[in-house]
C-alpha cells in the first residue's frame, strides 16, 4: 500500500531487508537533520527569487523541480544530490509564486507560511501522540482521495487548453473554498503518511541515503501544502 506521497511507500522499503553496520542505517535523528537541511536550502532559493523575482526564477524553478523529483523517484540512491537540488529549485519556485499572491493580497504571503508550519506540527503531534492511527483503510482513504485531486487537478490543466475553467478550483465562492479545504485537509493527512513511513524505515534499518530520499518526500508533501494554503487564503479574501 503506497502513500499519499508518490515518493514514499511500503514497496520503498522492501529492499532494506538485510543486516548492514549501524553508522549506515537510517535514523529519525538523521531524517529531522537531512529535513532542516533541505528546509533551509528551500529558504535561500525563496529568498533569491523573492528580492529578484522573475519568470525564469518561477518556470525554471517548477520545471527543474519536476524534473528532479522524477530523478529523485527512480533513482533513490541518488537522493543525497538530487534532493538538495529539489529544495533549491521549489525554492526559486515558491519565492517567485509567494510575490504574485504578496502582491495581489497584502499579508497572505506570512499567513499561509504560519498556517503550514501550524499544521505540520499539528499533524506531528497527533501521530506521535497516537489520536491518528494509520491503519489500513485509513491509508487507503488517503491514498484514494490524493488520487481524486490529482485528476482533478490534470482535468483542470487539459480544459485549460480549450478555456474552460473548472470554478470548483479557481472560484471564490462557497464550494471553491469548500473544495480547498478539503484540499488542504488531504494534505496534511499525507503528512501523517510520511511520518508513518519514516518510521517504517527507521524500523526496517534502510540504508543511510534514505535520509535524504524520505525528507526529500516530506519536502514534496509541505510544498504542496503551502501552496493549498495560498491559494484558500486567496479564495477567503476575494470574499
Amino acid at each position: 500500500m503506497i502513500s499519499g506521497n508518490p515518493t514514499i511507500s511500503e514497496k520503498t522499503f522492501q529492499e532494506v531487508g538485510q543486516t548492514r553496520p549501524a553508522e549506515q542505517r537510517m535514523t529519525l535523528e538523521g531524517t529531522v537533520n537531512k529535513t532542516g537541511i533541505l528546509f533551509l536550502i528551500l529558504l535561500i532559493g525563496a529568498s533569491i527569487s523573492w528580492f529578484t523575482p522573475t519568470s525564469i526564477f518561477m518556470w525554471g524553478g517548477a520545471i527543474g523541480g519536476f524534473i528532479v523529483a522524477m530523478v529523485t523517484i527512480f533513482k533513490k540512491e541518488w537522493s543525497p544530490i538530487t534532493a538538495p537540488i529539489y529544495a533549491a529549485l521549489e525554492g526559486l519556485f515558491l519565492g517567485a509564486v509567494s510575490v504574485m499572491y504578496s502582491q495581489a493580497y497584502g499579508g497572505i504571503v506570512f499567513n499561509a507560511v504560519l498556517l503550514t508550519l501550524g499544521v505540520f506540527a499539528a499533524m506531528l503531534m497527533a501521530y506521535r501522540s497516537g489520536v491518528i492511527q494509520v491503519t489500513k483503510r485509513f491509508r487507503m482513504g488517503v491514498v484514494a482521495a490524493t488520487g481524486g485531486i490529482f485528476l482533478v487537478y490534470l482535468a483542470s490543466f487539459v480544459l485549460s487548453f480549450f478555456g474552460i475553467n473548472i470554478s470548483l478550483i479557481h472560484g471564490s465562492g462557497l464550494m471553491g473554498i469548500g473544495f480547498s479545504l478539503i484540499i488542504v485537509g488531504v494534505a496534511a493527512l499525507n503528512l501523517v503518511l510520511d511520518f508513518d513511513m519514516i518510521e517504517k524505515g527507521v524500523q526496517a534499518e534502510a540504508p543511510k541515503y534514505f535520509e535524504w530520499y524520505a525528507s526529500f518526500g516530506l519536502m514534496i508533501t509541505l510544498v504542496w501544502l503551502y501552496i493549498e494554503m495560498l491559494r484558500l487564503l486567496s479564495k477567503l479574501q476575494e470574499r
